[in-house]
């Protein structure tokens, strides 16, 4: 019987004996295990019978080195601990090693490894200075009933005369008629570092009978901040450092009533939740007794969830889990029963921030008197960059895309879509 096949050599008539070719094909069936990628960049094929060798040199080639761990462990004299302790090492050191990509190895080189000092940590250094000769700016808005002591506050936050009162000469506080809003900005230097902090109030909110639709100018004033920035970044000749007018956070101020979220409360957080960050608090919770405060910040928050209001720190930005735990500290606390006051008092010798009244001195900055320096410490001292941070990249960033959204004249079909 006369066969043609074709090798990778040459192709031709070949005259072979069919049960050789048979057993050659079985032979093949049985040896063929898989390619492996040799050094040259080929495929190799091996046999079952050399991977059944090379398995038997791996268990012989690991006998062996278990059997040289052991020799020098007896020779040493190491106990198991220590053995354990190696053999750990070794794990860590080798699960540093991690495949970052195809072809591409990625290691974690620590500052033991090191031959000598690079200056790496001097990073830190440069954007320190950097941000001490730029500067930064902060953009802070007070809503709430007149007469609930939203300038006070702003003036004790940042112990100084920032608020549009006492910042107006001859000022004399009148209802408006409409909520109109307005802007007082200073540049606030501490220990080298400058900031440009910008307060906006909103005199006239929720002053009138009828407060249909008050919330809409503070809207429009939040989105007009938020279009200005587009704009100067769409500029071909861009600004190096574009001004930054956006609100970074809203401290809405409820009154200490004890009772729940009034319907003028419920809207407006709704609506404004969705563009700014919400920091809500009770103005002058000097008010309430420690019990009547508890329960009323208890009903708050089950408002607050009931009608699905999303106030600042919102669970889905956490982003680790020591920043969650710090998170979820300050959302038990919210919202903050604080009391303003620019007044000093002595006590025990002390000057300190309070309030005087007939039954003694109410502390400001004392968190058993009220919980003021929760609220600062919030603000400034540990969320006030995450604060910039979440305002450019979630809120802004939603502005965009729904900017973008109604130039392609798509809104409609999107809001449509989320009714369903």
């Amino acid at each position: 019987m006369i066969m043609i096949f074709e090798t990778a050599e040459n192709t031709g008539e070949v005259e072979t004996d069919p049960l050789t070719l048979m057993d050659e094909r079985q032979m093949k069936e049985r040896s063929i295990m898989g390619q492996e990628q040799g050094d040259d960049g080929k495929a190799q094929v091996q046999p079952a019978s050399m991977n059944t060798q090379n398995s038997m040199a791996e268990k012989e080639y690991s006998v062996g080195v278990h059997t040289e761990m052991e020799e020098k462990r007896k020779e040493k004299g190491m106990e198991e601990g220590e053995m354990e302790k190696e053999m750990e090492l070794e794990a860590e050191v080798n699960v540093e090693l991690c495949q970052s990509g195809p072809g591409l190895q990625m290691s974690l080189i620590r500052g033991t490894d090191l031959f000598g000092y690079i200056g790496i940590e001097a990073v830190l250094d440069q954007m320190r200075s950097k941000t001490m000769k730029a500067g930064f700016e902060f953009n802070i808005m007070v809503v709430g009933q007149s007469g609930l002591g939203k300038s006070t506050l702003v003036n004790t936050l940042f112990k100084s005369k920032v608020s549009r009162k006492s910042c107006t000469p001859n000022y004399e506080e009148k209802i408006s008629k409409t909520v109109k809003l307005q802007t007082v900005s200073h540049v606030i230097e501490e220990n080298g570092v400058k900031m440009k902090l910008t307060v906006i109030d909103t005199p006239g909110f929720g002053d009138q009978i009828n407060n249909d639709n008050c919330w809409e100018p503070i809207v429009k004033y939040v989105n007009e901040q938020y279009e200005k920035y587009l704009r100067e970044e769409l500029h071909i000749n861009r600004k190096r450092v574009i001004p930054d007018s956006r609100v970074h956070c809203c401290i809405y101020f409820l009154p200490a009533t004890g009772h729940r979220l009034r319907p003028i409360d419920v809207e407006f957080m709704k609506r404004l939740g969705k563009i700014v960050s919400i920091v809500p608090v009770i103005a002058k919770a000097d008010t309430l007794t420690i019990e009547e405060r508890q329960e009323f910040k208890e009903r708050i928050r089950q408002d607050l969830v009931d009608n699905g209001i999303h106030v600042y720190p919102q669970k889905e930005y956490d982003e680790d889990p020591e920043e969650r735990i710090l998170n979820n500290s300050i959302r038990e606390s919210i919202p903050f029963a604080v009391v303003g006051t620019d007044k000093e008092h002595q006590v025990n010798g002390n000057k300190v921030l309070g309030r005087k009244t007939n039954w003694g001195i109410i502390e400001v900055e004392n968190v058993a008197h009220c919980e003021f320096a929760n609220l600062r410490d919030l603000l400034i001292r540990s969320h006030l960059q995450d604060l910039k941070d979440v305002t450019h990249n979630i809120h802004y960033e939603t502005y965009r895309v729904r900017r973008w959204l109604m130039e392609n004249g798509i809104t409609d079909k999107c809001e449509s879509e989320s009714h369903l």
